[in-house]
């Protein structure tokens, strides 16, 4: 959204004054190459066509990439060159469908891993929100509006989940105020979000993505955050093995103080405003993975709520956010997890942590001064087993001031090798892996 931004700090009396002129003089457009799209990355995503003559303007990439975009968590994508990595220009979902006209999405798209369809939900902000679940089919680039929803609360979801045959909405806490138009005054989307609410139950809402028949199940617990889904994927149910359970894993937090932890000044060590995060202060802002169990999925009434069982919270040193998986398990079911974790040893994240959710033990890469950022799981090309494979994580020396690409036996946790930079390669988000010369969409997790 031009003018918008997710979390930016603004000078406060010229931040007033700005909106209260903003509500009778409106801000001239923004140029669309300065829109701030820049969280995940999709690799040849369905819907878009490669013969554009937009797409043309590259020709294509001797990896097989003909379409690369940015996502972020608007309606919004940009389009960027697959060589030299320049803006190309944005697009919006409504090229996609029609009745995509709200503004907001999910950063994290979902993607079946076998045939290659496309999920999100786009949100439309007001009195009532309206979210429009939609599918774009890898086969046909059509898309198709697989639910409507408009009994949950407008809220920052920055991901979604999917099992073989659903996909799940999890409405949790980060709900926007005033049904989403302070967005329209803060002109940032993390101070519209409302204050966190102990008595607001977090809702799910599963999908039918396959047989037309939209919601199916709903179901609610209690409140928490969270950024950054890891997986699901159906079950025999643990009290019927007639019926169906969905099991979910998320990296979780229970409130919402980790949104204001990021700011720079509370994660530079050297910052006094960081000694509001150390110790015991940080407690607020843990983060969990935690599994659920939405029980009888095939069995439940779509008009009333059932209970989201909690199978099990992993301790907080074990957990992480930026969690991956081994692709080739997505919606199957899965024992490991990888990510960023944060065990007080720095003011950032301060390692990488393989969770094993069967045996509840984690194994480590940590190294001191050094701040990782994602992993990104390879599976082996020849292997079978979920964790036969290495990561990828891009690394900064804080004492070299000098970052390295760090890769590691996914197995073991034990560096395999390094890549060194001459320089520091900015902290980011999230990235993606293509094999060289794979034609065909990525997969959007």
């Amino acid at each position: 959204m031009a003018g918008f931004s997710f979390g930016q700090k603004r000078d406060p009396c010229t931040s007033f004054f700005k909106k209260v002129m903003s509500v009778f003089i409106p801000d001239p457009p923004r140029p669309q190459e300065q829109n701030n799209i820049g969280v995940t990355l999709s690799i040849n995503p369905p819907g878009f066509d490669p013969k554009t003559a937009e797409n043309r303007k590259g020709g294509g990439h001797a990896s097989g990439i003909h379409t690369l975009l940015v996502k972020s968590d608007v309606a919004v994508m940009r389009h960027i060159d697959p060589d030299t990595l320049e803006p190309r220009g944005v697009v919006s979902q409504k090229t996609l469908h029609h009745e995509l006209i709200g503004n907001l999405s999910a950063a994290h798209a979902k993607s079946d891993p076998v045939t290659g369809d496309v999920f999100n939900y786009n949100l439309a902000l007001g009195r009532t929100p309206v979210y429009r679940v939609f599918r774009v089919s890898a086969a046909t680039g059509q898309t198709d509006i697989l639910a409507t929803i408009t009994d949950a609360p407008g809220a920052y979801l920055h991901s979604s989940l999917i099992t073989e045959n659903y996909f799940i909405l999890c409405v949790w806490s980060g709900r926007y105020a005033w049904g989403g138009l302070k967005i329209l005054w803060e002109k940032n989307m993390l101070d519209a979000i409302s204050p966190f609410d102990p008595n607001q139950k977090a809702l799910w809402y599963v999908i039918d993505r396959k047989q037309g028949r939209g919601v199916v199940a709903k179901y609610e617990c209690d409140p928490f955050f969270c950024f950054h889904t890891v997986n699901a994927w159906e079950e025999g149910s643990a009290t019927d093995p007639l019926h169906t359970d969905i099991v979910a894993d998320l990296s979780i937090y229970k409130n919402l103080d980790v949104l204001k932890r990021f700011y720079f000044n509370n994660i530079k060590s050297s910052c006094p405003a960081s000694l509001e995060y150390a110790g015991d202060k940080r407690r607020s802002c843990d983060v969990f993975l935690r599994r659920w169990r939405l029980p009888s999925v095939d069995t439940a009434d779509h008009l009333e709520f059932r209970t989201a069982v909690t199978v099990h919270t992993a301790k907080h040193d074990h957990s992480c956010d930026l969690p991956v998986i081994n692709p080739r398990f997505l919606t199957k079911p899965s024992r490991y997890i990888y990510g960023a974790c944060d065990r007080d040893l720095s003011t950032f994240f301060d390692g990488l942590v393989k969770y094993d959710m069967e045996t509840q033990t984690a194994k480590y890469f940590s190294v001191h001064g050094h701040s990782p950022g994602e992993a990104i799981f390879v599976p082996n090309p020849d292997g079978t087993a979920e964790d036969d494979g290495v990561l990828l994580s891009v690394v900064l020396d804080g004492y070299t001031e000098k970052s390295y690409l760090l890769v590691l036996d996914a197995k073991t946790m034990e560096e395999v090798g390094r890549a060194e930079m001459d320089c520091i390669v900015g902290f980011g988000f999230h990235g993606v892996y293509q094999p060289q010369a794979v034609e065909g969409p990525s997969t959007d997790i």
